[in-house]
């Protein structure tokens, strides 16, 4: 289905239909930009912590009892 078809499906929706298919639209694109940049992020800090152990010291402790 082409572009322009769907859109003409869509303006032939009732109004709060309409609204549904954007808001859908929109959460999905953001969801997407979202984990590209998370992915981004990954690969940028992946090899500072790879090298850089001062990063990841807490870690060790992270299985530590708190409450005691």
């Amino acid at each position: 289905m082409r572009t322009s078809q769907i859109l003409q499906e869509i303006e032939r929706l009732p109004i709060q239909r309409r609204i549904w298919v954007i808001e859908k639209t929109l959460k999905s694109i953001r969801e997407i930009e979202n984990r590209k940049k998370m992915e981004f992020a990954v690969e940028e800090l992946y090899e500072d912590y790879k090298r850089n152990h001062e990063l990841t010291i807490f870690t060790e402790i992270d299985l530590e009892n708190w409450n005691d």
